[in-house]
């Protein structure tokens, strides 16, 4: 069994298909797909696929950093009236991304302690975007760290030292398509990170590994990078599903 902790299979992307997508996905062994949300335009078809497939699909909620705006209070009153409302999975997705503009750093870094604050009152833990921006990230989550803040560093594609500073946290490492890149990098790094530490996860519809690049990544790629891990940690992938899978479950406290 396989869990893909970060997928945006609500999108328009899955329009057409996604009763093709969700079979294809349990075929290949991923039983549960995690959905962290973007702004208040992707709630509604979020939810309405985790009520459609509640056993397969679960949602978290949260404002993206790129949708970060210099009035992000509005999209914060929903999300938090969200959280009232019913239980999330996560707080999710969140963070800071300086790749496509760097002029909203100061309100992206403010929305996330808020989102912070939001997870450790319901006790759940987050999903972190940091495009970019793993310094400025990292160094919040070292600041607002105790005992009710825990969570993911997704698609983590730093470098060993940057993640040792996600795991002295005790956070997890998501991996996900790069880490199947030729160029990407990450052969020199994921031989030497514990299998414990790790969580899987596609960003579907982004970031199709190898040999798919090109084409629309989906949840049941998710054996692909599990191979690949166990490649440089020279181990069979069945121990990798087990080890990832039983992350995720601790993690986000999913029902076995």
């Amino acid at each position: 069994m396989y869990i893909d902790t970060h997928a945006h299979i609500y999108l328009k992307n899955f329009k057409d298909d996604i009763e093709e997508v969700l079979q294809k996905s349990h075929d290949a062994g991923v039983h549960r797909i995690l959905m962290p949300n973007i702004d208040h335009t992707s709630i509604d078809d979020m939810l309405e696929l985790e009520a459609k497939h509640p056993a397969q699909c679960t949602a978290m909620m949260g404002l993206h950093p790129c949708s970060v705006t210099k009035d992000f209070e509005k999209e914060l009153y929903i999300v938090e009236e969200w959280l009232n409302k019913r239980k999330f999975i996560a707080v999710g997705e969140i963070g800071t991304d300086l790749y496509w503009d760097k002029t909203l750093l100061e309100e992206q870094k403010e929305a996330f302690k808020i989102q912070v604050g939001f997870a450790k009152h319901y006790k759940i833990p987050i999903a972190i975007h940091c495009r970019d921006s793993f310094d400025e990230t990292i160094e919040m989550v070292e600041v607002l760290k105790d005992e009710n803040l825990t969570g993911v560093f997704h698609c983590f594609t730093g470098s060993e030292e940057e993640a040792k500073r996600v795991t002295d946290v005790g956070f997890y490492l998501g991996i996900g398509g790069v880490a199947t890149f030729k160029n990407g990098g990450m052969d020199k790094v994921l031989p030497e990170i514990d299998l414990a530490h790790i969580v899987l996860e596609t960003d579907a519809p982004y970031l199709t590994p190898a040999p798919h690049r090109g084409k629309r990544n989906e949840p049941n790629y998710i054996p692909i990078i599990a191979h690949k891990i166990a490649e440089y940690h020279g181990v069979d992938a069945s121990a990798v599903a087990i080890a990832t899978t039983r992350n995720a479950i601790a993690l986000f406290r999913i029902d076995k």
